[in-house]
């Protein structure tokens, strides 16, 4: 019965580390320092209560999240009485998704995310913002950099995607913000209650909010569990009976 026990995670106080310094204060050194943080991985779990609001329609969930490194983000929403919503696959390319209360499913190009989210979101971006990894393409010495109250700002324009990455003295993402003025987009990440999971240091609580236009999306995610480089499944199958959604 012990070893069946819940796993409880341990929350990490943020505080400067010394080997997280860079050995001079050049662009290279910086960057390499904060890649050096973030969170390296083959797979991952997790578990998250979560409050999913799509244009005021607001519903609390279970999200199952499991995660192979560039390659696809399995998730399964459940709902009252852990009855499965609706399931998506994720992949570089693609985007697949069940909804079983309404008999209906989705299969589109990666594309297909643009309806929510800016034309700069990838694949890769998805993957970093659930573990609480900064966003690669804004790692690049194009970027700006500023200190202030021990937390490093990053900020520049990327494919006229105005962007900025703030991180901790520990140089872990603690917020990131995009947007894009003339074509109504922004994205919101924030991450709080920094927890040990699997000698990895991630945030427990990711708050998303993402406007395109008349849409909008708010995201709070808190993870009750987290495990990573534990082998997963990732069922996914489209039932015979269910239509196209419109």
């Amino acid at each position: 019965m012990a070893s069946c026990a819940a796993r409880k995670h341990v929350v990490v106080a943020r505080k400067a580390d010394s080997s997280a310094k860079p050995a001079d204060n050049n662009v290279s050194s910086r960057l390499d320092a904060i890649r050096g943080k973030q969170v390296n991985f083959n797979t991952f779990a997790g578990k998250a209560k979560t409050k999913l609001d799509i244009n005021g329609n607001s519903n609390d969930v279970t999200l199952n999240i499991r995660i192979e490194r560039d390659k696809r983000i399995w998730v399964s929403i459940t709902a009252i009485l852990g009855v499965e919503a609706a399931r998506a696959l994720i992949t570089p390319d693609s985007i697949l998704v069940i909804n079983r209360l309404q008999g209906q499913y989705i299969k589109q190009p990666f594309s297909y995310v643009y309806k929510f989210a800016s034309s700069q979101v990838n694949y890769k971006t998805l993957e970093s913002l659930l573990i609480g990894n900064a966003i690669p393409e804004l790692l690049n010495p194009k970027a700006d950099f500023a200190t202030a109250d021990g937390n490093v700002t990053l900020s520049g324009n990327l494919q006229d995607l105005l962007y900025k990455l703030i991180v901790g003295a520990d140089l872990k993402v603690t917020q990131t913000n995009l947007s894009n003025q003339n074509e109504g987009q922004s994205l919101q990440v924030t991450n709080n209650t920094f927890i040990q999971a699997t000698n990895r240091v991630i945030p427990s609580q990711i708050d998303i909010a993402s406007v395109v236009k008349n849409k909008k999306i708010q995201i709070n995610l808190h993870y009750t569990k987290a495990d990573f480089d534990v082998q997963q499944s990732y069922p996914f199958s489209i039932p015979a009976s269910y239509e196209p959604a419109k």
